[in-house]
């Protein structure tokens, strides 16, 4: 990759939430924590899922693939912080930068179009019971699920393309814990007019498109809870989206409050120490919303756990 001023550029630095020497143990055991617990509790949803046949089901087929993406896009950004406080080094290859990066818009547009997906898929429960099975279908369900991926592939393709034909001189030094979109643009010191559009334009699409849509299933879910007579027949249909509208306010919450603690302070600093409640904490946290709240979870997991 060649600079700005004609040098070869092979590599980046990802300075981290924090240069303090005294914290990085500190910092160390609590990210790897985290990153195990996250693994883990993911991955127990997943395998409960797939070993209890009453769980076979569209809701719990697309829970399957959230706790599979949270589990990736947890990959992407947090072994390589560990890797880097563990080495003492804060290097990353300029190769291993865009590829980081790729992963990680991947992973996070990814999880917008499944929770969109869910959403969908509790609207037709509740609001079209009898038709259920007909409309979500399993050929629709794959369908879903590999449109989702497609476009999230294509959308991170984009931006990975878009970065690579830019110039950067001699400041590499990235305020983060990994390549972020944003952070990497910034740096640049060719022009970014282009890139900026691009990335507003498809934040609006992709980020506004998915809320929409769940605002409006939502809508009608309510519509439809408030129409049922019984309090116990409200409470059991409300029941069935409670774990995922956790979930959601969860995601959009901490994405919200990343781009207004951005926004308010310019802090790149306070930026990577918002990102970490999206890309750590939030998937870390999902399997404990959908264990806790709901049933059939905890059952399938004792089931499993008791094997």
């Amino acid at each position: 990759m060649e600079s700005g001023n004609g040098t070869q550029i092979s590599e980046f630095v990802l300075l981290g939430l924090s240069q303090a020497l005294e914290l990085q143990s500190l910092i160390f055991g609590l990210f790897l924590s985290m990153y195990l617990i996250t693994v883990l509790g993911n991955l127990l949803i997943i395998l409960a899922v797939s070993s209890d046949s009453h769980l076979h089901t569209p809701m719990y087929f697309f829970l399957s693939n959230l706790s599979l993406v949270d589990i990736y896009l947890t990959s992407t950004t947090v072994p390589k912080m560990l890797v880097n406080i563990q080495t003492q080094s804060k290097v990353i290859t300029y190769e291993g930068c865009i590829t980081q990066m790729w992963f990680y818009v991947l992973f996070t547009v990814l999880d917008d179009f499944i929770l969109t997906i869910m959403a969908y898929d509790r609207f037709v429960a509740i609001c079209h019971p009898l038709h259920y099975t007909v409309i979500m279908n399993s050929r629709l369900c794959g369908l879903l699920i590999l449109v989702s991926w497609i476009m999230s592939a294509l959308n991170s393709l984009l931006h990975s393309l878009m970065v690579l034909r830019l110039s950067f001189c001699s400041d590499l030094e990235i305020p983060h814990f990994f390549c972020e979109l944003n952070q990497m643009v910034q740096l640049a010191c060719s022009d970014t007019f282009l890139n900026n559009i691009i990335i507003y334009f498809i934040s609006v699409l992709l980020g506004g498109g998915p809320l929409a849509g769940i605002l409006y299933s939502y809508s009608k879910i309510i519509s439809s809870i408030c129409g049922i007579p019984t309090a116990q027949g409200k409470y059991k249909a409300f029941s069935t989206c409670a774990s995922h509208l956790s979930v959601v306010s969860l995601f959009y919450g901490t994405s919200l409050g990343i781009y207004l603690s951005s926004a308010a302070t310019h802090n790149s600093h306070s930026s990577a120490t918002a990102s970490v409640m999206y890309t750590v904490v939030t998937p870390m946290l999902n399997p404990f919303i959908y264990s806790l709240r709901n049933n059939d979870i905890k059952r399938a997991l004792k089931r499993f756990i008791g094997k």
